[in-house]
């Protein structure tokens, strides 16, 4: 019986590294939407979504049978908690693409983000995509070392949303008041989808060791 339980987690931890990967996919094709001004793209994470909401249906259904029906204590209740907490961090990081495309299928044929604003957007694009994907091999692997260099990523995140702020409060901001919002926005979202890759990652963290990630 307890094999079998095991076996069960074992496949809750494949279904989020799984989720994660298709939340990769859409930041990733999300990200493209927005610096080309692609509408069917943006169409594709929109309507792609609903994919992910049904694979966190799936992982917790089977978290609360795990629950109800073999009681687990300990170490075993500690991961089945975490992947609960885990799932729903990840369907939010999915909704973040969303927010993301939505904003390039608003403007489009038009592009969203300005010229001038484009690099620091971009690679706060790039970094969020990056993070995501490692998650997902943390996730995976239950990589604790990995999980601890993902803050690293974090900080530059941090630092690319600060810089945004003051190119849209700079003198030199010439695009306008509808165009400082759509970036503005922007930032968050990729800002928010990095941070909770690296509250997924602190999770495995707690499942491998009972320990939270140091800050």
């Amino acid at each position: 019986m307890r094999y079998a339980f095991h076996d069960q987690l074992d496949g809750v931890f494949t279904d989020l590294a799984a989720i994660c990967r298709r939340v990769e996919e859409a930041v990733r094709l999300a990200t493209e939407a927005l610096l080309t001004g692609t509408a069917d793209v943006a169409e594709r994470v929109i309507s792609g979504d609903v994919e992910i909401d049904q694979a966190r249906e799936r992982v917790e259904d089977t978290a609360f049978s795990l629950l109800s029906l073999q009681a687990p204590v300990a170490g075993d209740l500690r991961v089945v908690v975490a992947a609960l907490r885990m799932v729903s961090e990840l369907e939010r990081m999915g909704d973040l693409s969303v927010h993301v495309a939505k904003i390039a299928r608003l403007r489009t044929p038009n592009i969203a983000v300005p010229e001038q604003a484009r690099p620091i957007i971009a690679r706060m694009a790039e970094v969020a995509e990056d993070m995501v994907s490692r998650t997902a091999a943390i996730i995976a692997e239950r990589d604790v070392d990995q999980a601890a260099e993902l803050r690293r990523d974090d900080e530059e995140m941090d630092g690319l949303r600060r810089a945004s702020f003051a190119e849209l409060l700079g003198d030199d901001w010439t695009a306008g008041v509808e165009a400082a919002v759509d970036v503005a926005l922007l930032g968050r979202y990729y800002e928010r989808i990095a941070d909770h890759a690296v509250s997924v990652a602190g999770r495995v963290v707690f499942v491998v060791t009972g320990e939270t990630m140091a800050s």
